[in-house]
């Protein structure tokens, strides 16, 4: 009998002579399916002389014959019939091929050569025809393997390929979290349920609990394959309460080894029957685990390659945007030395101030101060007018004080209503007002154990004021809506451009309360105040400005830079900034006079004459008009001081040292020197 089979896409010719073919999904058939849908002695054909019957042994899903189901029916060339999924088509019923005729000669085919036993001449047994059969199925198999290289992918297609060459019901893959590491060990809690996977090719939901643990651990400790034909009679597994619980029949588990190291563990079982897997399927199965394994461990090499070619090109693109940024930061290279030199020529303070831009007298009084309050946790209030850089300093104490690793909160009291600014300091519960959806921590409860910045405080309302000075007092706040109490510990950093001394006498501001934020108080000059900042100021905000908008930074000309001390300045250091920042935009390669805004070309001030007169006398020199304002602040304190240089540096607020570099820098001592010999030399009689 000559017959065509096709499975999962995949034909075979066969030819039998026997006059009985059993076809089922067990091994002992003389026609071995894998489809699920078929039952393990699902039907046979028999062969007699009044022609071919087909009988259907009580299988599951039936029998079909040319689409009829059928118990019994007589089997003719050209029929199809239905096995489960599996379509037969029959091409002769006889017991015999039909030899040549007398004088004719046959060609041999090759299909018929692969079907030849050792010797030529005897046909293949029933055995190695299913030895022939499963090594076929393993080879399309292990192709598919190859063929994949996406892990998740190959992983579904390891659990379904298993399920499929046993009959399984189920199947499942354990494997391990660190699949590389030399200390990776067989424990089941170390491993993941990767892959879970039904016959039908769908997920299984919750897959830890659908499997044995109990067993899959056994193999763990084993390094050994189990087979199990009825899980609930078996010994070994007496007292496991997930054999019980999940019913298992036949189970098969097998270990996935690479190298001598158990990785992983591939499950399948069938809850529908016993003795649904064999010792052949395992050894099947067994040798189809160590091609897994070989298959996953190239996946994960490929997915290894893939991330690490991944972080080369993100690598690529930050090196490429690091030499932009470089490429900038060079060309502006003149301009930041100038400015870092310039500060590092001055005792600034013991903390670290390089955000705060400036090298004059009224910034050295500063940074005094915040030496000393940066080491309390008192209540500091900051005065000066808008844009002088109020929350610099606050972020200066904040940063450079012992609360440095807590949280850094802000708030502008006049950019809110009295509704929303409470509901921002002390947060609110659920529903307090209409649109509070949700619970909100205010910024008290964000900056627990860290500082709070307040400015502009004097905009705050009586009311608000009231309620601020209870958590001051207190320490201890209720949020909108709640009745619960929280405790915080904040430093308080509060700022205003209002004179508050005189909003307590015009009764516009709490007395209480202006005495409990002005513990420490700093006063900030503004920038027509120290003038002699405006260059290096004028310098760092423009090379900032330039790397904002990502071009070189142009240059300012002598006539430039003294139209920008001269001006007054009134919005201070933030006029000053967007003044530059336009200017960023409009010049190329230099600044000239007609690009400054109208209000800095013509407004002047009569009160620079130093910076000034350094600017006349040195052109185009910023480093001049600097240095010689240094030299002459250095001078009027020695004149001060009577000549005793202790007391001079006491005066400019330097160390004894750093006044004698100046000294010997600028020839003010020998100039000095000689200046007094003139003087003895005249009053001396003739």
């Amino acid at each position: 009998m000559k017959l065509t089979i096709v499975e999962d896409g995949v034909r075979s010719d066969l030819e039998f002579e026997q006059a009985v073919i059993s076809i089922g999904r067990a091994v002992d058939n003389d026609i071995r399916l894998s489809n699920t849908l078929v039952s393990r002695h699902h039907c046979r054909i028999e062969i007699g002389e009044d022609g071919a019957w087909i009988t259907d042994l009580g299988s599951s899903n039936g029998t079909q014959v040319n689409g009829d189901t059928v118990s019994r029916a007589v089997v003719e060339p050209g029929d199809q019939l239905g096995v489960g999924k599996v379509v037969l088509h029959v091409h002769s019923v006889g017991t015999k091929s039909e030899g040549p005729r007398p004088g004719e000669t046959q060609p041999i085919e090759a299909r018929l050569l692969r079907e030849l036993g050792v010797n030529g001449h005897e046909t293949m047994t029933g055995d190695a025809r299913r030895e022939r059969d499963n090594l076929r199925v393993f080879a399309r198999v292990t192709r598919e393997l190859t063929r994949e290289t996406e892990l998740m992918p190959l992983l579904r297609l390891i659990v379904d390929s298993a399920v499929a060459l046993v009959g399984g019901e189920r199947g499942f893959l354990l494997l391990n979290d660190d699949w590389d590491s030399p200390e990776a060990g067989p424990e089941v809690t170390k491993m993941t349920v990767r892959i879970a996977r039904s016959f039908d090719h769908s997920d299984i939901a919750i897959p830890r609990s659908r499997l044995s643990m109990g067993i899959a651990t056994k193999v763990l400790e084993t390094g050994d394959p189990m087979l199990t034909l009825d899980a609930g009679n078996d010994d070994r597994f007496d007292g496991m309460a997930s054999v019980e619980e999940l019913r298992l029949r036949s189970v098969m588990c097998l270990p996935i080894l690479v190298g001598d190291r158990v990785q992983g563990v591939l499950y399948v079982d069938n809850r529908l029957q016993n003795n649904a897997f064999n010792f052949e399927d395992i050894e099947l199965v067994e040798l189809f685990a160590a091609q897994a394994a070989l298959a996953i461990q190239g996946a994960r090499r490929v997915a290894e390659l893939r991330s690490h070619n991944e972080r080369l090109e993100q690598s690529r693109q930050q090196i490429q945007a690091l030499n932009d940024q470089l490429g900038r930061k060079v060309r502006d290279r003149d301009t930041e030395l100038a400015v870092v030199r310039a500060e590092l020529g001055r005792e600034r303070g013991r903390y670290d101030y390089t955000s705060i831009v400036g090298a004059s007298d009224g910034l050295r009084k500063v940074f005094q101060q915040l030496d000393r309050i940066i080491e309390s946790d008192l209540p500091v209030l900051i005065h000066g007018e808008s844009g002088t850089g109020k929350e610099l300093i606050a972020r200066a104490i904040h940063f450079n004080g012992e609360r440095r690793d807590k949280p850094f909160v802000t708030e502008n009291c006049a950019a809110l209503p009295d509704s929303l600014l409470e509901s921002e300091l002390f947060g609110h519960a659920r529903g307090a007002f209409t649109g509070a959806h949700r619970s909100k921590k205010g910024l008290l409860e964000q900056a627990d154990g860290g500082t709070l910045f307040l400015d502009e405080i004097g905009d705050m309302s009586a009311e608000m004021q009231k309620k601020l000075l209870r958590v001051l007092q207190e320490g201890e706040f209720r949020p909108v809506g709640s009745d619960r109490t929280i405790k915080v510990n904040v430093r308080l950093l509060a700022a205003s451009h209002r004179d508050l001394e005189e909003m307590v006498r015009d009764k516009e501001f709490r007395e209480d309360l202006f005495y409990r934020v002005n513990v420490l108080a700093v006063h900030l000059p503004a920038l027509r105040e120290r003038r002699e900042d405006i260059p290096l100021l004028a310098e760092h905000l423009l090379a900032r400005a330039a790397r904002e908008q990502g071009r070189p930074a142009p240059r300012l000309p002598h006539e430039v830079m003294s139209a920008l001390v001269a001006h007054d300045w009134p919005g201070n250091v933030r006029e000053l900034e967007n003044e530059l920042r336009r200017v960023v935009v409009m010049a190329r390669g230099e600044v000239s006079l007609d690009l400054l805004s109208p209000a800095v070309r013509e407004r002047r001030s009569a009160g620079t004459p130093a910076v000034s007169r350094a600017m006349t006398e040195n052109p185009g020199d910023i480093k001049a008009a600097v240095a010689d304002l240094e030299r002459r602040s250095i001078e009027a304190a020695l004149a001060q001081a009577g000549g005793n240089k202790s007391r001079a540096a006491a005066e400019l607020g330097i160390s004894r040292f750093a006044l004698q570099r100046k000294l010997d820098k600028y020839d003010i001592g020998k100039r000095q020197s000689e200046d007094e010999l003139e003087e003895e030399e005249e009053t001396q009689p003739s």
